[in-house]
């Protein structure tokens, strides 16, 4: 079957891959669509260390093939969207409902795929981008047929991420002010889970001027272009004059991080998203940080996938959270290349891979 892997050198796809079938607690899944996002090119470009060779993707839905033993919660011909938290659900960590900071979740990769007799790993325990994939059983969520996979496909990561750090991490509230720095997948996401949960003035913060568009369609306020201003805190405080309920940043750029920490208002915080390279350091004003304000991290959107997908499928049903206008682009798998440039200058919000 068809995929796409990574040898450490350079990626490939590849037309001879193989995966076994789901053992005691896993589902198999046919992929229909995956979408692209910055964390699989940060595995090619080492910013994201990872074993290899690995099968790639980790945002995808798809069709469920078979189920292993034990599974009741979804069967062959169920639509599913993926999730990347393969937790063990009985920890502690699991048991209070933060299956994000589960152990078995983090870290663990397997190696359900083989190729010309060597064993490959999966990338974020998904590896969506392949015909088929194991997964267990509490990453495959159902969701309604009538969604479309290659919107369906953005939920597993981008949309929980960037929603679920509005919603879950900073917990957004009704007329709060916000700013979100850096408007691809994930930035867009972030502005529609601020507009859901009501904060009325949301600026977006991007280089690229062409994203204002769509940047006030998923939820912004008001847009600056930070590369026609001298200084982006001071354009934003004309916006906010005494700094913003939350930030976040998006990138992974540690110069913005300090940005988002400079504009936050009293009692803010600001939540960081973007992922720099491992050993990135970051400063601020220790001095600045005594007015109840606060840094925090978010993993994966601190998100419980087993209900947030299922919530954003019926949200998406609703016409309150946007899927279909993520997807910029769609491209056979063949086009891998081509979507990974595309994805890393910054010319699609998301590209989606097809089979």
């Amino acid at each position: 079957m068809r995929g796409v892997i990574f040898d450490g050198t350079q990626p490939q796809v590849v037309d001879d891959l193989e995966v076994r079938g789901p053992g005691p607690g896993e589902v198999l899944v046919a992929i229909q669509a995956a979408g692209l996002c910055h964390s699989d090119l940060s595995v090619i470009d080492g910013t994201i260390p990872f074993p290899v060779p690995v099968v790639l993707g980790h945002e995808g839905a798809g069709i469920v093939e078979a189920v292993g033993p034990g599974v009741t919660h979804v069967e062959p011909g169920d639509h599913v969207s993926l999730s990347t938290l393969a937790n063990c659900g009985t920890c502690a960590q699991c048991d209070r409902g933060r299956p994000t900071m589960c152990r078995k979740a983090i870290g663990y990769p397997g190696k359900p795929f083989s190729r010309q007799g060597k064993d490959l790993f999966n990338f974020a325990s998904n590896s969506a981008f392949a015909e088929k994939t194991v997964v267990k059983a509490v990453q495959a969520v159902k969701i309604p047929k009538g969604i479309p996979f290659t919107s369906a496909a953005l939920i597993g990561c981008g949309v929980l991420t960037g929603v679920g750090a509005a919603l879950n991490r900073a917990k957004v509230d009704r007329g709060d002010t916000v700013v979100v720095i850096g408007t691809g997948g994930i930035g867009l996401n972030v502005l529609q889970g601020c507009r859901i949960a009501g904060a009325t003035r949301i600026v977006a913060v991007d280089a690229n001027p062409a994203k204002e568009d769509v940047a006030r369609q998923f939820g912004a306020t008001d847009f600056i272009d930070a590369s026609a201003v001298d200084d982006t805190v001071t354009a934003v405080r004309e916006l906010l004059p005494t700094g913003a309920d939350h930030t976040f940043e998006c990138v992974g750029n540690v110069k913005l991080i300090r940005q988002a920490v400079d504009l936050l208002d009293r009692h803010g915080q600001a939540v960081l998203l973007g992922v720099p390279p491992a050993d990135a350091e970051a400063s601020f004003l220790v001095s600045s940080m005594y007015l109840d304000k606060s840094i925090l991290g978010c993993r994966y959107g601190s998100s419980r996938p087993q209900r947030d997908i299922a919530l954003y499928a019926e949200l998406y049903r609703q016409g309150r959270l946007l899927l279909d206008e993520l997807v910029t682009e769609t491209y056979p798998v063949e086009d891998f290349a081509k979507a990974a440039d595309d994805a890393h200058h910054g010319r699609v919000a998301r590209g989606v891979l097809t089979f």
